[in-house]
């Protein structure tokens, strides 16, 4: 009966949960709350206790490893206070001072690991006003639980809509218009997709076991970067203006944002040094890779023959970021639109697929502590990481508290540098995470802005 009991609270871990939770590599991921509101920290456990904790075993479950090595989750006791931090600032400051709190703060339970004896997850209440919000709320996560759309939908399902809390919450679709293609205009496609294939695969390979991305001012190639403290500075962009670029270029906004964030880093690079402009540069542009269009409610996520399902599903593209010349500056919409050809040359490609069954084949042979150093290996031979969300259309509310914002960190990645993007209510947050002391966060940002404004009014008056 007691073996019995025991099977009955263990459930296998999929092998990315334990490549992302492994002696080579440990990521979190922190999303930020921003609320219009002062803060009444009494609704933290009830909200916890009742709709947090049921959305998903693994939020009380902690990670177990058999007599065999095989790992597993184990649904454990929730001790809710050991989650819940409120930390204690002095009183009657300004905002700036609280500004600087708030940011030590995130940069110092960014680089703290998790304790593995509880469930991995923790929530931290910021009751400070900063120039951004009347206080913050600070999710933690690790990303072992699943990836940002899972995490997202379990966040947002403690949610209601501001303006009418019986309705649900709705999110821009992503459903691409499908094309009707003739077998033989599909032809010259499918013989590009090969070549495609087999070029970005290899070069994959390669990228990871032989050749790394040269040092520069957003590439520290010091060892050990993930322990390095962070800092984060956000930005705010108009989605309208975004979709405006979109259309005078004809490609998606993910390219728009794409080739602004990195036409804004090139330009930062070259004010640093101007011969890291031409350096060789990789961005690794995370995907979802579930069938989708837009968010599903974390009841489908959890079914099993779900299209969506929880966990983490996603893959990334190795981007080489074009090098900056005289006529990206007098022309921006040129950069965009040859980040648009080069993502869209690795999208008509398998060599994710195929990436994703080497890691499969390297996990059987040598296990998942292996195929975690190859996935580290990968991150750390490139310069940067792109990742984005999709958010609420709607503004929404916790426990009758306005959020006025939301964005999301990614910590414990081997690179000096990451940008993650969230969508909310018409406008794009985005957070530059930086290794603190290396890259200067505010010129950077800077860079960012004024990489944008040029592409902006470049596509507004050619």
């Amino acid at each position: 009966m007691e073996g019995e009991d025991e099977k009955e609270v263990l459930e296998p871990m999929s092998p990315s949960a334990q490549y992302l939770n492994s002696s080579a590599l440990s990521l979190i991921i922190l999303g930020v709350l921003e609320l219009e509101l002062p803060i009444d920290d009494s609704m933290a456990m009830p909200l916890l206790k009742d709709v947090f904790l049921p959305i998903n075993p693994r939020f009380s479950s902690i990670m177990i490893t058999e007599k065999k090595g095989r790992r597993k989750w184990k649904k454990v006791e929730v001790n809710l206070k050991e989650h819940i931090n409120v930390p204690i600032f002095p009183s009657g400051m300004s905002r700036e001072y609280y500004d600087e709190c708030f940011s030590d703060y995130l940069s110092k339970i960014a680089t703290e690991q998790l304790p593995p004896n509880r469930p991995l997850w923790e929530i931290h209440i910021l009751k400070y006003p900063t120039n951004n919000a009347a206080g913050n709320v600070i999710f933690k996560l690790h990303h072992s639980l699943g990836d940002g759309y899972s995490l997202m939908g379990a966040v947002l399902s403690c949610f209601k809509r501001a303006d009418d809390p019986s309705l649900p919450l709705t999110f821009p679709s992503s459903n691409p218009r499908p094309r009707r293609k003739t077998f033989f205009r599909r032809l010259p496609t499918f013989f590009t997709a090969l070549v495609h294939t087999a070029y970005d695969f290899g070069w994959g390979l390669f990228k990871t076991s032989l050749f790394k991305d040269d040092k520069s001012p957003i590439r520290s190639a010091v060892d050990g970067v993930e322990f390095r403290p962070i800092v984060t500075t956000t930005m705010t962009f108009s989605v309208d203006q975004l979709r405006q670029i979109k259309t005078k270029l004809n490609v998606s906004i993910n390219d728009v944002i794409t080739g602004i964030i990195t036409l804004g880093t090139r330009m930062y690079m070259e004010k640093r040094n101007e011969e890291s402009g031409k350096s060789n540069t990789t961005a690794l542009v995370l995907l979802n890779t579930r069938a989708l269009g837009g968010y599903k409610s974390v009841d489908e996520m959890i079914k099993p023959d779900s299209n969506s399902p929880w966990g983490n599903r996603f893959a990334f593209l190795q981007v080489s970021i074009p090098k900056l010349t005289p006529s990206h500056i007098h022309n921006p919409l040129l950069y965009v639109n040859k980040a648009h050809r080069i993502i869209k040359r690795q999208k008509n490609s398998a060599a994710v697929y195929f990436t994703g069954h080497l890691l499969t084949f390297i996990r059987k042979i040598r296990g998942h502590e292996a195929t975690a150093r190859y996935i580290h290996a990968t991150l750390n031979n490139t310069s940067m990481a792109i990742s984005n969300l999709i958010g609420p259309v709607e503004k929404m509310a916790l426990a009758n508290q306005p959020c006025k914002g939301l964005y999301f960190v990614v910590a414990g990645a081997p690179q000096s540098l990451s940008v993650t993007m969230v969508s909310y209510v018409g406008e794009l947050r985005i957070a530059v995470t930086v290794e603190k002391g290396f890259i200067d966060q505010h010129k950077l940002k800077a860079s960012i802005e004024y990489a944008f404004d040029l592409i902006y009014k470049a596509a507004l008056h050619p």
